[in-house]
């Protein structure tokens, strides 16, 4: 008999007592589980299958569902030209806002990297837009880029005169040419800070004894960035670039709170497709395939990254 057995049977208070903690209890941990396992399976699991379901489903919210089986998927896949527009334009922001965002977050972390004075400072600026209301930072940019009296304009229509070049500003926000680039510089502004920090905690992981060997064999500066910095950073990399795609595949409140998804459809995403077709065109069945449809590429692109990752992420032997 082992001595917690003995112990057991020989200890009144345990006996008269089943909820005193013993090694071999385990209901205290599912009881602390509760509330987390419960809001996930309410909020989470449960919306995960009604979606699911209504996706099969003409239901205008007013009305009893009708069972339309594949209808909803096979008229967006080939009846619903927005559809594949919409495609298009986060497509577009993909290619766009990910490189960008992860180009400027190395850069920012590199330069902010260096022992400088009030280079705590300068991190806190950099930061502040990623703590900052989208919403707030939209209507800014609205004012920045508005063609009749934005600075932006003001600032092209004098050096025009200045130069006497036949130049004349954009116009960030009613022409379908540049309404994405003006959501693809508030989205950049809004979250080149949150990439900034995951490489700075990256870069201050490097053991500078590498950078010393390299020093010492005669490599330069780009050369020890290369050889060096970024492969001990690639998983960083890595893991970035994964939740970037995925964030821009959900883009939402950018557009929604820059453009309202125009002009003519131009910023309209996919996420925004959804709200449209849910909450403005009273079509559930259609909405819920369609975020299913999103599930299903941003699966794709998520399991295809994760495959060619050992191609060029490295990480170091355990």
């Amino acid at each position: 008999m082992t001595t917690q057995a003995r112990t057991a049977q020989s200890s009144p208070a345990l006996r008269r007592n089943p909820f005193r903690w013993r090694p071999d209890h385990q209901w205290e941990a599912y009881l602390f589980l509760a509330p987390s396992l419960l809001g996930f399976l309410v909020f989470v699991a449960a919306p995960v299958v009604m979606s699911f379901l209504l996706s099969f489903v003409s239901w205008n919210l007013l009305q009893p569902p009708d069972w339309v089986g594949l209808a909803n998927f096979r008229h967006l896949l080939t009846r619903d030209p927005v559809f594949w527009r919409v495609m298009g334009n986060t497509a577009y922001f993909m290619v766009t806002i990910v490189p960008l965002q992860l180009v400027f977050g190395l850069a920012l972390a590199v330069a902010l990297n260096q022992a400088i004075r009030g280079i705590l400072l300068y991190r806190v600026i950099y930061f502040m837009p990623v703590v900052t209301t989208i919403v707030a930072g939209a209507i800014v940019f609205q004012f920045l880029l508005n063609r009749d009296f934005g600075i932006v304009s003001r600032v092209i229509w004098d050096f025009a005169a200045l130069t006497g070049l036949p130049i004349e500003p954009p116009d960030f926000l009613n022409s379908t040419r540049w309404s994405k680039p003006a959501v693809v510089m508030l989205t950049l502004w809004k979250n080149t800070g949150f990439t900034m920090v995951i490489y700075l905690a990256a870069l201050q992981g490097v053991p500078q004894e590498l950078y010393d060997a390299a020093h010492v064999d005669g490599a330069g500066a780009w050369q020890r960035f290369r050889n060096v910095t970024f492969p001990l950073i690639s998983p960083t990399t890595f893991f970035l670039f994964i939740i970037q795609m995925i964030g821009a595949f959900q883009l939402f409140t950018e557009a929604y709170a820059m453009t309202r998804g125009g002009p003519a459809q131009s910023t309209t995403t996919v996420v925004y497709y959804i709200y449209q077709n849910a909450f403005e065109f009273q079509r559930m069945g259609r909405a819920s395939a369609i975020a299913w449809i999103l599930f299903v590429f941003i699966f794709l692109f998520t399991y295809i990254q994760t495959r060619m990752q050992r191609r060029w992420v490295h990480y170091e032997a355990g």
